[in-house]
């Protein structure tokens, strides 16, 4: 399987995930086919889903990626991450802990984007 197919898997798993825990997701780029931004547009707004899926996890490197692309938006970085038969990890800067419970909590009270879910 090449890695583009492994990332777009990847990526629907994470929409599948964070449906399950009462969140609408889907994948960015099937929809508007631009890089650069989130992996995953949700109903969880002000925070940057970066989402990996490989069996060497690097989460700093992958942080990294998360936090320059989430500064365009003034978003928290969230990276959704799991190795093969292995659970998903959520990983967050133990600095943005507070304001990202913050924006979870108020998009819990928002509406859902329209659209297909976990896409």
């Amino acid at each position: 399987m090449s890695s583009r197919a492994k990332g777009a898997r990847g990526e629907l798993e994470a929409a599948a995930l964070l449906v399950q825990l009462g969140f609408s997701a889907r994948r960015t780029v099937q929809y508007n086919g631009l890089a650069g931004g989130a992996d995953l547009e949700t109903s969880c707004k002000g925070v940057h889903f970066e989402v990996k899926r490989t069996e060497r996890l690097s989460p700093y490197l992958f942080m990294d990626q998360a936090i320059r692309d989430s500064a365009k938006r003034g978003e928290i970085p969230c990276l959704l991450m799991r190795s093969n038969n292995r659970p998903w990890l959520v990983t967050i800067r133990a600095g943005d802990l507070h304001e990202f419970v913050a924006r979870v909590q108020a998009s819990a009270r928002l509406q859902p984007f329209d659209g297909p879910e976990a896409q």
